[in-house]
């Protein structure tokens, strides 16, 4: 990924760059986002930004295949995720969602994946240990719970569903404590411009709205030429 658009990315919201990606296909109607509430174990850290390494797993049951396939789809999954090219995201779906019970994320998984570089983890699964998490890894989550059930890993690589969200091993994630997106491959080219000018123009409206004085006159020269520019 080109760095300065990395660093663009991690430096606004979620929301920014749902609306900027709007700018970039010149109309309403993206629909590559997650739905409903998530929990963020760092809500005032950046951005997520990375290319997903996806994953899914269950808790609710044990698991019913032999355990050296069980053992042997964990190695695979770890592996995957240590040899992800970067920046790079863990998107893991939970089968049991809306009824997960088993957290996967932890002190000890969120360590792990810290240290094998990537930028955060975003999963519609359990997250636990709050108070024991590394920095600088945020955990986009669906829930906290105390059990790690009987989890274990189903699938790796695969396509996984989060939040209402297709994902795809390898899409581009950007998240944050508003949720996540997954941004379309055509508009990369030009999505720091999109984002720049989205900024700009929403300056015509945020500054006369900040300043002194402000009324209904100066609201309505301000949103014409915010109109305008938005045409």
């Amino acid at each position: 990924m080109d760095p300065d658009l990395l660093d663009l990315l991690r430096r606004v919201d979620t929301p920014t760059v749902c609306n900027a990606i709007e700018v970039a296909q010149g109309r309403r109607g993206f629909d590559g986002f997650t739905r409903g509430t998530v929990i963020c174990t760092e809500p005032d850290a950046g951005a997520i930004v990375g290319y997903a390494r996806t994953a899914s797993l269950s808790a609710i049951a044990p698991p019913t295949e032999p355990a050296e396939v069980i053992r042997a789809r964990r190695m695979d999954y770890y592996r995957h995720m240590a040899e992800a090219p970067k920046p790079a995201v863990a998107v893991v779906e939970d089968l049991d969602y809306p009824n997960a019970i088993g957290a996967y994320w932890g002190e000890i998984n969120t360590t792990i994946h810290k240290g094998f570089g990537l930028s955060g983890t975003l999963t519609n699964g359990v997250v636990r240990d709050l108070g024991d998490l590394p920095s600088g890894y945020p955990v986009i989550a669906g829930s906290v719970g105390p059990s790690h059930g009987f989890v274990h890993l189903r699938s790796v690589g695969e396509p996984v569903r989060v939040f209402g969200m297709q994902v795809a091993d390898g899409d581009l994630i950007h998240a944050d404590r508003h949720g996540a997106l997954v941004v379309p491959a055509e508009v990369v080219p030009v999505l720091g411009d999109a984002i720049r000018k989205l900024l700009e123009t929403e300056r015509l409206v945020l500054d006369p709205a900040r300043a002194e004085g402000f009324d209904f006159a100066a609201f309505e020269a301000a949103w014409t030429a915010f109109e305008k520019a938005r045409t």
